[in-house]
């Protein structure tokens, strides 16, 4: 493993209790694989601009790769491609992906280079590598105490399959607005989830963050 890809997408920042756990992650990979390197996106602090015209007009034309309407989308799908893990923490807005997130997929889901459109539907274009989401909810939308929908966990599995990632994990850290005891509880179930992962044996099974 050479590059682990972390996207971070909370307004929190590295407070959030979703972001802390996605970098104890990153470290137990770079542990195991000292030489890696992690790139790093943070879009909640550092958000991305929207789709503007002349990206419209150059993906619907017969543009050039190199056009420099796709400059952003580039870039961003070359730190994907040099990734050989992807890292997201991800809160739950509305239901699904967070407006920062969103913006990260419109550059990056994008036709003729990340995936191709064929009599069958899509196909990813991408080389698949492990992916681990960790959604984060104020509220519970899993079990016997879910109260809200989840939109988000379905679509941002559709939207990787779609560039040809398919090997992704998502952990659940719900109820986080339920007060220091119901998030301990979160943190000690995703922990004990991702242990079983052939990547992290060594995360701290422990429902505290330093």
């Amino acid at each position: 493993m050479r590059h682990i890809l972390l996207l971070e997408c909370s307004p929190h920042g590295q407070r959030a209790h979703g972001s802390r756990l996605v970098r104890q992650m990153a470290d137990c990979l770079r542990q195991r694989h000292p030489q890696a390197r992690l790139i790093e996106r943070d879009l909640g602090r550092e958000s991305l601009p929207p789709l503007d015209a002349a990206y419209a007009r150059a993906i619907t034309s017969t543009s050039a790769m190199d056009d420099p309407a796709f400059a952003l989308s580039e870039r961003l799908i070359d730190e994907l491609e040099r990734s050989d893990c992807l890292l997201i923490a991800a809160p739950m807005h509305n239901f699904t992906v967070p407006a920062t997130l969103k913006l990260w997929i419109d550059h990056v889901l994008r036709i003729h280079r990340s995936f191709a459109a064929t009599p069958e539907g899509k196909v990813g274009l991408l080389a698949d590598r492990p992916t681990f989401v960790v959604v984060s909810a104020g509220g519970f939308y899993r079990g016997e105490r879910a109260r809200q929908p989840d939109f988000l966990s379905p679509y941002l599995r559709h939207v990787l399959a779609t560039i040809g990632i398919h090997e992704v994990e998502f952990v659940h850290l719900q109820g986080l607005t339920q007060g220091p005891e119901q998030v301990g509880a979160a943190l000690a179930e995703a922990r004990r989830q991702l242990r079983f992962s052939p990547h992290f044996p060594s995360l701290s099974p422990l429902g505290e963050l330093p």
